[in-house]
């Protein structure tokens, strides 16, 4: 095992405020030891495959081959001036160099791992005075007020868009400031009125009790953009809760039913004369980390359950809890949306649905589309990297 000791030359760039102290060379890794009494491990395999090198200069895309070395690969020679790392190879006459605060960055030993906990928060109904919102305007001429309103909006779930023209593409025209829109059976936008034959309970003017919108798709949409052209019947007030408050709760409080609904995949179904679309999701999804992040919720696109006998009795107990839970009135918002208002949300996280109105008391007709959560949030990073939010 051999440690290297570190100094720093005049000629170097100015030290970060956290260092490396030493690095010890192991059979497997360097361990590195940082001016702050923090270690990380970095493994042999890792760094060669990490090299700048590895990288194609113009794409950033790997251009590396894993397979071109050995998993035996190690150092010939390691060398610390203070700012960079660098290493000759066992292996293919090769010379890598690493920044010292690449390293740092990067680091995936367990205290210094970048943050793996959720950004969301969640909320209740006194959330509805509280409601991000932007106008139109300023939305589509000023990124720093798009960069703010995404900031909103990827951290609670729901925001608003005020002063939006009242025709049937400024839908389209708003959604499209963030990327390109979704396409789904029922067209790249969609309206919610009251039709004759509705082929979708939103299409009806009865009560829509809260759901996920295409629970039946391979991957359901992401942000919902829900449009108002005109709101002059008497109720259809639009109604939201956070799913994340709900599981939050059900997890700390009935952790067998959350085990249930987040390993357990259900049958959701559409079909009209011309579709016929079924998946099977948990009702619950968590990331690698075990942040809640996806709620599939939507009782009538659920499918017959087809469980094993020997859960189905539990799994019906642990889906009657959820939906009570969702039924609690302390945790709805519901919104009056007027003719230029825009509510937007995350379709997989934030349930929505709608009261009954009167279709005699005058019109009602939204305009919507979907922006999928992985075109939101590359354009939530690459505003990121060119604005600095404010609050």
């Amino acid at each position: 095992m051999q440690v290297l000791s570190t100094q720093q030359h005049d000629s170097q760039p100015p030290l970060l405020a956290v260092q490396i102290s030493s690095i010890t060379q192991a059979e497997r890794a360097l361990n590195v030891q940082w001016s702050d009494g923090s270690s990380a491990t970095y493994h042999y395999l890792w760094l060669r495959d990490n090299c700048p090198s590895a990288f194609h200069l113009h794409t950033g895309e790997r251009s590396f081959n894993l397979l071109s070395i050995s998993v035996d690969i190690c150092p010939r020679a390691v060398e610390f001036d203070g700012s960079s790392l660098t290493i000759d190879w066992s292996e293919g006459e090769h010379r890598s160099v690493f920044e010292q605060s690449w390293l740092r960055e990067y680091s995936y030993c367990d205290a210094l791992a970048k943050n793996r906990s959720s950004s969301y928060v969640s909320w209740d109904n006194s959330f509805a005075s509280q409601i991000p919102e932007a106008d139109q305007g300023d939305f589509m001429q000023d990124d720093q007020t798009l960069l703010n309103w995404m900031l909103a909006l990827d951290k609670n779930g729901l925001a608003l868009i005020r002063q939006m023209p009242n025709t049937e593409a400024a839908v389209v025209e708003t959604a499209s400031r963030i990327d390109y829109l979704r396409q789904t059976n029922f067209g790249v936008t969609f309206d919610v009125i009251s039709v004759a034959r509705p082929i979708n309970l939103a299409y009806t003017s009865i009560a829509l009790p809260l759901h996920t919108d295409l629970a039946n798709q391979e991957v359901p949409p992401g942000y919902q953009f829900l449009h108002c052209l005109c709101n002059d019947s008497s109720g259809g007030e639009s109604t939201f809760v956070d799913g994340l408050r709900v599981l939050e709760k059900l997890r700390e409080e009935n952790p067998d039913a959350f085990a249930l609904l987040s390993t357990q995949a259900i049958p959701f179904r559409f079909h009209d004369e011309g579709h016929d679309i079924r998946q099977h999701h948990p009702v619950i999804n968590l990331d690698s980390f075990g942040n809640i992040i996806e709620l599939k919720y939507n009782a009538h696109l659920a499918d017959i359950f087809d469980l094993p006998e020997a859960i189905m009795y539990d799994y019906y107990v642990a889906y009657r809890e959820l939906m009570l839970r969702l039924q609690d009135p302390a945790l709805k918002i519901e919104l009056k949306l007027g003719a230029g208002d825009m509510v937007v949300f995350d379709n997989r996280r934030v349930l929505h649905g709608r009261n009954a109105f009167d279709e005699t008391s005058g019109s009602r007709h939204l305009r919507g589309c979907y922006v999928d959560r992985s075109e939101f949030k590359s354009r939530l990073r690459v505003l990121e990297n060119s604005q600095a939010p404010q609050s």
